[in-house]
């Protein structure tokens, strides 16, 4: 059964080495996650290297998502390595205390303006929510708290602000330079952390043009701010993922699902991908067999219309990293039977181009007839993009002759990409050559129909045109020059 949910999986310690990298590969990953917040230089660089090697050998696609580490709003450390806070103590955040300097009353913060952005009565989350404060008063740099919710605090744990507030830069200088190594190093996509705003795609895609390059944007929502202006993000973005670990301290874990169901929906309006990402599976970090919660999890994910499921410490450190993978497999797979037959969230709106009303009718018509594949001939991906926002029961295979649109072809859903060059066959032979290379995948078979969208300037940039119904066998070659 062919799986139509894409997953990615975050590449670490576990999954670093070639065997493992080539195991992943072939359980079908569709791509890999860089994550910038760990590791140096040399180490991210080996990693891409690896990626484009092992997938080379294998003869596969597989997308590079370079994930950029964001502001580091955090804790310093402590002098024992962590102290025990007792609900109703006094605790304070205080900027002018020093790395290493921490104990049980007080901890310097890496975030050197926290106490510009809170007053008095805010709720200050530490360690993905572990640990709760509530804000007694402000003393010049000083965040002076009481404990509401006690535990253990070590070094370096996450800062969050209840209900959102903190204002630090999406970007960081560091950012900027992992952007410009990852563009260098040939990323396919590059995830942003805690946006806030479209003003942070834009900067960023700044940053990406300002090398020639035109690798795709994933907006992190993982901000209370972020969901507030989900859909100015949206339009600016190429893709979203929901980040729901800072997402679910920032808005309340019991918030997210409804958000997610939401995100899921604008995103698709406006034809972005979506990835689901955050504790999907962490059960699995340490044991073979996942939670009934996280199937479910990861089947309500692929029943809302995320284009992927993402894994992070699973794949990244866990002791199972290949067999995660095919349990995520299976899941996608089972829950992708149970699916409606269609969806037409874009068939109500008024389609803006000639590409897009191709793709639209495309998958109605796949729909309604008995059409065993969709061909769509593209340089760019965009109108297998528009189509995956359909939901279908029909495959859509994106021949194309550009492997950074291949690349990215492989976060959308229901999406394979293929390499063909379309400019290699006479004009008159390139319906016949199309069928016949999936015909020889197997893929299709003789008296499947199929459908195949193209441009009438194929090779250039003109856009897509044309839909053609075609029967497997009874295409002809005609020879014709271009």
């Amino acid at each position: 059964m062919i799986r139509r949910t894409k997953i990615v999986a975050t590449l670490g310690p576990a999954t670093s080495s070639v065997d493992i990298l080539t195991k992943l590969l072939q359980e079908n990953v569709d791509v890999v996650r860089i994550n910038f917040s760990h590791g140096n230089l040399a180490q991210h660089l080996a990693l891409f290297q690896a990626v484009r090697d092992t997938a080379a050998s294998l003869t596969k696609e597989v997308a590079i998502l370079a994930d950029i580490q964001g502001p580091k709003i955090r804790i310093s450390s402590f002098a024992a390595g962590a102290v025990e806070l007792v609900r109703g103590q006094e605790f304070t955040l205080d900027a002018n205390i020093a790395d290493k300097e921490g104990d049980i009353t007080a901890v310097g913060i890496d975030y050197k303006d926290l106490y510009k952005d809170v007053t008095a009565g805010a709720t200050l989350l530490l360690g993905d929510g572990e640990i709760s404060l509530n804000v007694k008063k402000i003393i010049g740099k000083k965040v002076v708290c009481i404990v509401a919710v006690e535990g253990r605090l070590s070094d370096h744990k996450g800062i969050n602000l209840y209900g959102g507030g903190l204002s630090a830069s999406a970007i960081t200088a560091k950012d900027i330079t992992d952007i410009n190594t990852a563009v260098t190093a040939g990323a396919d996509y590059i995830a942003l952390s805690f946006v806030r705003t479209a003003a942070d795609i834009i900067q960023a895609r700044e940053i990406i043009s300002s090398h020639g390059a035109s690798c795709a944007i994933v907006a992190k929502i993982e901000r209370a701010e972020a969901v507030t202006n989900i859909e100015s993000i949206a339009d600016a973005t190429d893709a979203i993922m929901v980040a729901r670990g800072d997402l679910a301290v920032e808005i309340g874990a019991a918030e997210v699902p409804g958000v997610q169901k939401n995100i899921i929906k604008i995103a698709k309006s406006r034809a972005k991908p979506v990835i689901i990402a955050t504790q999907m599976m962490e059960s699995m970090i340490t044991q073979r067999v996942p939670t009934r919660a996280e199937v479910s999890d990861v089947a309500n994910a692929v029943l809302d219309g995320a284009d992927a499921v993402m894994l992070s410490a699973e794949t990244a450190v866990g002791s199972y990293p290949c067999e995660v993978v095919a349990a995520v497999a299976n899941i996608c797979c089972s829950a992708e039977k149970h699916h409606s037959a269609s969806s037409i969230e874009l068939l109500d709106k008024l389609l803006a181009s000639t590409d897009e009303a191709i793709a639209v009718a495309s998958m109605f018509l796949a729909n309604k007839l008995d059409i065993k594949a969709v061909i769509a001939l593209t340089e760019s991906g965009k109108t297998p993009l528009w189509m995956s926002r359909i939901r279908s029961g029909t495959p859509i295979y994106g021949l194309s002759r550009n492997v950074a649109a291949r690349r990215k072809m492989m976060l959308y859903r229901d999406v394979y990409p293929i390499d063909y060059d379309v400019t290699a066959s006479l004009h008159g032979d390139v319906n016949y050559n199309a069928v016949a290379l999936l015909e020889k995948l197997e893929l299709i078979s003789s008296g499947d129909k199929v459908f195949l969208t193209k441009g009438d300037y194929m090779g250039g940039c003109a856009g897509t045109n044309a839909l053609k119904i075609l029967e497997v066998g009874r295409v002809r070659k005609i020879g014709k020059c271009k």
